[in-house]
């Protein structure tokens, strides 16, 4: 299928999942199930049909970069939008990137990153019809079969009863989130599935159709491609074009009022993952109900999910319970209440606390830093520094820093020095004394900075 070419949208924040998941470091990189974070898997999904082309933002890159690297090296593209704008945008701009990539005939599968599928074989045969619907013109949805009454879930209405039919039908109707009573009358008739957020559209066909629907839109997202810059291995579109793109979903700008919108219903494990709630649901239980991820004890404890980022965690008779334990904070809640965690962000949010954004660990294009510990003129990190990779040449007015090496080979730039720094070795770097790190080896360069001084904070550094 050399005209189908996968796009994996990758800018959400996934704020119910907080502590794990957080504006800076959200789901779709994490590690939630299996032995890949959420956008590896998705990734692993369609890699029989390709490089992907993934969507994302400017802070997420260099993380989002080094995952597609382990999982399929360096043939991916990364289309960076300056401003989040709903789905429509980003998937006009993926759109028009592949017809430049295979021409008109271009077929467009697009995916959430952070979306759980647990039968493989199952999706890929209904990613085939949807392919096949879409060579004929159709601008396809995945509807997914419900299995409950869902009230959290948009859902879609097929212009006849899905039941047996693989093949799909012609969407009637989106319609919003029900309530219970109505959720459940959507189950018994048959024509009604989940709106999975997930499409397979012909690119030329849904530029024609958008263009007739919002012709601003795809105006300012053509522009917004055609002014980009190359930096490094991404695509940075221009962000005064993109700026004037309607913030808007592809299925209110599209979808909702087209003719050719088709669904095909999806039966195979299909979960947002949008709570803790829906993690333990889609988890392999013990006898007790319980889901462990990292290191617990529990004892008489039943239906309750643990996840721990390092330290042990100790529960003892709870029930429908949702501990998680990450490195700087923790969250208990009843697992029937996950939703209500999007409260907490917007409580530290109002009083511009960091958790809302960051955790401790924070990733930037060389590696990563850690913050240990800190106190009245000091702070401790710890840093992990990629092969290859280097600190930019700086120099600070309020701090000296002590460099103790724990693993690998540095190479330090002190004044007019520069010397090779090795295991159980440490230097000092002045005051206002220019210098820079880089790891010239080929394993993670892993050392603790001590700053001490009378102001400590990250912008206290002029490069050079």
């Amino acid at each position: 299928m050399e005209n189908v070419v996968p796009v994996i949208l990758s800018g959400g924040s996934g704020s119910r999942l907080w502590p794990k998941s957080r504006k800076a470091y959200p789901k779709q990189l994490h590690r939630l199930y299996g032995d890949a974070t959420m956008l590896q898997h998705t990734v692993k999904r369609v890699d029989h049909l390709g490089a992907p082309i993934v969507v994302c933002n400017n802070d997420q890159r260099f993380m989002v970069a080094d995952q597609l690297q382990e999982t399929c090296g360096d043939a991916s593209q990364i289309i960076l939008e300056p401003i989040g704008r709903n789905t429509a945008p980003a998937i006009a701009v993926a759109a028009m990137r592949a017809v430049q990539q295979v021409g008109d005939n271009a077929i467009i599968v697009i995916l959430a990153a952070d979306h759980l599928i647990k039968d493989m074989p199952g999706f890929r045969a209904t990613l085939d019809i949807a392919i096949k619907k879409a060579t004929e013109g159709k601008l396809v949805t995945f509807g997914v079969v419900p299995t409950h009454p869902e009230t959290g879930y948009g859902y879609i209405k097929a212009a006849e009863p899905l039941a047996g039919n693989t093949q799909g039908a012609t969407v009637a109707e989106f319609v919003e989130k029900p309530n219970l009573e109505t959720a459940q009358k959507y189950l018994a008739e048959g024509s009604y599935t989940w709106n999975s957020g997930m499409f397979v559209f012909p690119a030329k066909t849904l530029l024609e159709e958008l263009t007739r629907l919002n012709a601003e839109l795809v105006k300012q997202s053509q522009i917004s491609l055609d002014k980009s810059e190359q930096d490094l291995d991404f695509i940075r579109l221009n962000e005064q074009a993109f700026a004037q793109c309607q913030d808007i979903s592809i299925d209110n700008a599209l979808m909702e009022h087209t003719n050719k919108a088709w669904v095909v219903p999806l039966n195979a494990g299909w979960s947002d993952l949008g709570s803790w709630q829906s993690l333990w649901e889609s988890s392999d239980k013990d006898e007790y109900g319980n889901v462990v991820v990292g290191d617990a004890y529990m004892r008489n404890c039943t239906n309750s999910l643990i996840h721990s980022d390092g330290r042990l965690v100790a529960a003892i008779g709870l029930d429908d319970v949702v501990i998680i334990d990450s490195d700087d904070a923790l969250l208990v809640v009843n697992k029937n209440k996950t939703q209500d965690v999007k409260h907490v962000v917007d409580w530290l949010k109002a009083n511009n606390r960091s958790e809302s954004q960051h955790h401790r660990e924070v990733h930037r294009p060389w590696g990563s830093y850690d913050s240990i510990d800190s106190g009245e003129r000091y702070d401790v990190k710890s840093l992990k520094v990629k092969p290859g990779a280097s600190l930019s040449l700086q120099m600070h007015h309020h701090r000296a820093e002590h460099w103790v090496v724990v693993r690998g080979t540095a190479q330090v730039e002190r004044g007019d020095e520069k010397f090779l720094v090795t295991e159980n070795e440490s230097v000092y770097i002045p005051l206002g004394e220019p210098h820079r790190l880089t790891n010239p080896g080929k394993v993670p360069l892993y050392l603790v900075e001590v700053r001490s001084g009378e102001y400590l904070g990250e912008d206290d550094i002029v490069r050079l």
